[in-house]
Parts: structure tokens; C-alpha cells; sequence
């Protein structure tokens, strides 16, 4: 799209995030008979809390949008706002992130959809409210050299479909697919064609699984499952364990970036991994490099509260990589 730099536009939809941090001396964690933990609080009192922290204009789509700004590509985003406060909020957060807001869709009369993080201590239970959009898809004004989709709702089927045939008329336009809840729902047969068109695909160890049926145990299997889709590349997280990442004929696998302290909030990391491969990519670096940014930022995105106050630049990734110790690299992965 630019002569000077890359352009990148995400997709998914986007809210506001009151991030509510519970006393522990009043909230407790149970294990209920399933093995399930539950939040609770005294019923009909009023218990305090320790403080509130409002976080706008967050998403697997936005996060990855302000991520891409952050190091440098251009970077736009095709979102679904109401016509409130909440949404003007939101634009103008975003546009003070260099985030291109034009191709976003602004709906009169509706709200912007608001959640309800409760933090107790680095972990959080989200309370969810969804508004119901009109998904259209907006062909951009100028082809983008990257199209990355993420988290959007079940009422945007068609959208997908018209986001597909744009694909289809504009082979040059490279996919990014990090699948959110409902893609999953929707199963790889309804999908089909969006996972042939994928060139790189971010997902963690359990929802390759889900998505290829293939065995837990085997990262090597669960990758040629997830190419036979149709992805070029395809990068696997595994929690503590790091990620894997199949392309060109080569299976490799990378750790987990050591940690600067214990976690505040993991809200986003994986947001902050999965965009941060595509925007190396997009600026001209290898595969190789690209896994070696990731980490970082997903790090760094735990040490802070909401998924992108700990978002790098590319000079602050460049530093981190100076200090990595000898140990965090990029190997050949080999299954035992």
C-alpha cells in the first residue's frame, strides 16, 4: 500500500476493558466439585476493592493493530464501534497509536461492547457482553500488503465470505490467521477456504488439536495436520514450554523469553506473540528473526496490566535481544 513502508490490516472486534484488581483478603478461589475454580465475594455486601484501571480499545484485532504500529509497519484497523462515548474513546486511542482508523465502522444508536476484567492476582475472569453489529465487509480504499484476522463474532459469517472473495481477487495480499472462539466453533470444514488462503497461521498447542484431530503428543504431526489445511506457515505456542514453528520444509522451536519478574497480567500475550512474527515478516525479516521478537513482547505484555501498555518498539526488542541470554535461540526441534 505504501512506497515507504509495509501495510498491514487487522481485523477483529473491539472493547473497552475496566480492569477491577479484588482484594484477596475479601475474594476467594474455590475448586468446585469438577475441578473448576470459582470467584467469590460475600452476597449482598459490599466489599472493597483495591482499584480500577480502564483499558480502551483492546481485541485480539486492536492489540495486534497498536503491537504492529508500535514496531514501526503501517498498521490499520476493520472494527465495529458504536456511536457512544465508549467508541469515540476508542478512535481516538487508537489514532494516537498511529493506528489507521478509517476503515472502521461506526453504527449509530449502539453501544461499543464493554468488559469486566476481575484480576486476582495475576490471573482474571472476564465478564463478556457482545453487541450485535451489522458485520459488513468495507473493501480498503488502497490493497494492503497484509491482512491479519483474529477474534470476531458469530454474526459475521458473511463478512468472511466477502473477505474471502476480496482475498481471491487480490492474490498478492498475504493472510495472517490467528483463529479466535468462534472461528473454532465454526470448524475447519465451514472454513475452509479461509484456512487455504492462510500464509502464516498462529494458534496454540490445544487448538491445533481441536482444529486437526491429531494427536497432543506429537508437535511434528500436529504441524503437517494444520499445513494439509493450507497455511504455509504455521507457528504453535506451547505455554511454558515455548513455541514451534513449521515452514519451509523445517520444524523449529524457540523458548519462552525469561521473565523480568513474576507476572502482573497475562491479558494479551499471545496477541503480542502472533502479531509481532507477522509485522517482522512484513518488514522484510526471516521466519528466524520473526520468532525471536515474539517472546519478547509477549513477555513484556505480562509485566504490565491490559495487553498493550508492554508493547515494544522495534529498538526496545533490538536491546532485549542484546541482553537474551545464550540459550534463547532458534534450534532445529527434534521429537522425542
Amino acid at each position: 500500500m505504501s512506497d515507504t513502508k509495509p501495510y498491514i490490516l487487522s481485523i477483529g472486534d473491539i472493547f473497552s476493558d475496566a480492569f477491577i484488581e479484588l482484594d484477596q483478603e475479601v475474594a476467594r478461589v474455590d475448586t468446585d466439585e469438577n475441578g473448576d475454580k470459582r470467584i467469590s465475594l460475600p452476597l449482598g455486601s459490599k466489599p472493597p476493592y483495591k482499584g480500577v484501571e480502564i483499558v480502551r480499545a483492546v481485541g485480539p484485532g486492536p492489540n495486534a493493530a497498536v503491537a504492529i504500529a508500535r514496531l514501526g509497519i503501517g498498521s490499520g484497523l476493520d472494527s465495529f464501534i458504536g456511536d457512544d462515548q465508549v467508541g469515540e474513546e476508542a478512535v481516538e486511542y487508537l489514532k494516537s497509536q498511529n493506528v489507521d482508523t478509517t476503515p472502521m465502522l461506526v453504527e449509530p444508536g449502539l453501544k461499543t461492547s464493554y468488559y469486566f476484567v476481575l484480576r486476582y492476582g495475576a490471573e482474571r475472569t472476564i465478564l463478556v457482553k457482545n453487541e450485535q453489529f451489522d458485520y459488513r465487509w468495507t473493501e480498503p480504499a488502497e490493497e494492503p500488503d497484509w491482512i491479519y484476522l483474529a477474534l470476531i463474532s458469530d454474526a459475521s459469517w458473511q463478512f468472511h465470505v466477502d473477505l474471502l472473495n476480496y482475498l481471491d481477487t487480490h492474490p498478492n495480499v498475504k493472510l495472517a490467521f490467528q483463529p479466535g472462539t468462534f472461528h473454532f466453533k465454526w470448524g475447519v470444514e465451514k472454513l475452509a477456504g479461509i484456512y487455504k488462503r492462510t500464509h502464516i497461521l498462529v494458534l496454540n498447542r490445544e487448538e491445533a488439536v481441536d482444529v486437526t484431530g491429531r494427536s497432543y503428543d506429537s508437535i511434528r504431526d500436529l504441524a503437517f495436520g494444520l499445513h494439509d489445511l493450507g497455511p504455509q506457515k504455521v507457528v504453535i505456542t506451547d505455554g511454558p514450554n515455548g513455541s514451534y514453528a513449521s515452514f519451509d520444509f523445517k520444524l523449529v522451536t524457540i523458548p519462552n523469553y525469561p521473565d523480568a519478574g513474576p507476572p502482573v497480567d497475562r491479558t494479551g500475550a499471545g496477541d503480542a506473540f502472533a502479531s509481532t512474527i507477522v509485522a517482522a515478516l512484513a518488514s522484510g525479516e526471516t521466519m528466524e528473526t520473526a520468532l525471536t521478537w515474539a517472546p519478547i513482547n509477549s513477555a513484556n505484555v505480562v509485566q504490565k496490566v491490559g495487553a498493550q501498555a508492554g508493547l515494544l518498539t522495534r529498538d526496545e526488542i533490538a536491546t532485549f535481544l542484546a541482553n537474551a541470554p545464550e540459550w534463547y535461540k532458534v534450534q532445529d526441534y527434534i521429537e522425542s
